[in-house]
């Protein structure tokens, strides 16, 4: 969080976005930032989360004056502030603890819930949907494009002869059971593959279910021009799918005179930082100053 900071320079009287507001932690550091003056804007699909931050940090004296969040999604970042471009644009693809911790919302394998996934409930169709609609090739596919799944086979062919059995599989404790019935560890390193499958599977799942590449890949092509001249733009990716991406849209950017300068290397947290937040682990922060036109 602090390498962000010191890389956005936020000074007060500037304009910013935050594109993932999540349970508003960074939300409430660039405010502070701000000292009362300019605004903040920042969007979130999930309107059960979104709803208890804005309340939260309207509760700590941030109010519309000085903050306005919209239920968007940031692949249309263009359309948070139409005609407004900002100073300071911060981007963090890492699903909210909130979101983990709520067994009822399906995010983790660890706690029995329905097999959901979705950021925004409201809309599109749930993990548990999508199994049932995918081919078991199309499984495999997702399961190693998404999370370089090694037993993407196994697990897909598994979840086929599931639903051929006639079982169910509409919750998280289901498909776990599925995945450790398809990995074919033996030994003392079973528990570990399995554990790891599980993460890996439920990751591809949810980057399926709610079109995550699809939504980086626009908001990447959006971002020039969305900041002003000289503005700056932190992206957090937490997996390598993510962060190819943001590499590779940055050193086109730069290479056309878009951006004028990029970060060459990825960026990762401290290790005090890793400390203080198990999940900071696997984030890797790239940044990109927009040119002058």
């Amino acid at each position: 969080a602090e390498e962000i900071l010191e890389f956005l320079q936020i000074q007060p009287g500037q304009t910013g976005y935050d594109a993932t507001l999540g349970y508003g932690g960074h939300t409430r550091k660039m405010l502070d930032k701000l000292q009362g003056e300019g605004h903040l804007y920042a969007t979130d699909v999930d309107p059960i989360e979104s709803a208890k931050t804005e309340k939260r940090l309207a509760d700590a004296g941030f109010g519309p004056e000085i903050l306005t969040i919209r239920h968007l999604n940031f692949a249309d970042c263009d359309q948070v502030a139409p005609g407004e471009r900002f100073d300071f644009v911060l981007a963090d693809l890492g699903v909210s603890s909130m979101q983990i911790d709520n067994p009822e919302r399906g995010f983790t394998w660890k706690a029995d819930g329905p097999l959901d996934l979705r950021l925004n409930p409201e809309a599109g169709e749930s993990a548990a949907e999508r199994l049932r609609s995918v081919s078991e090739e199309e499984l495999a596919g997702m399961l190693y494009e998404n999370s370089d799944e090694p037993y993407a086979e196994e697990i897909a062919a598994e979840v086929r002869e599931t639903f051929r059995k006639g079982l169910k599989i509409d919750t998280t404790r289901q498909l776990a059971d599925v995945i450790s019935r398809a990995v074919p560890v033996t030994g003392k390193d079973r528990e570990e593959a399995v554990r790891k499958s599980c993460q890996r599977t439920f990751q591809a799942l949810r980057i399926d279910v709610n079109s995550e590449f699809e939504v980086l890949y626009a908001f990447l092509d959006k971002l020039p021009g969305i900041l002003k001249p000289g503005g700056r733009a932190a992206i957090l990716t937490f997996h390598s799918g993510e962060d190819r991406l943001v590499k590779k849209a940055f050193r086109e950017g730069k290479k056309n005179g878009i951006y004028s300068d990029i970060a060459e290397d990825v960026i990762r947290p401290s290790a005090e930082e890793c400390y203080r937040n198990p999940r900071a682990h696997s984030t890797k922060m790239r940044w990109a100053v927009r040119a002058d036109e």
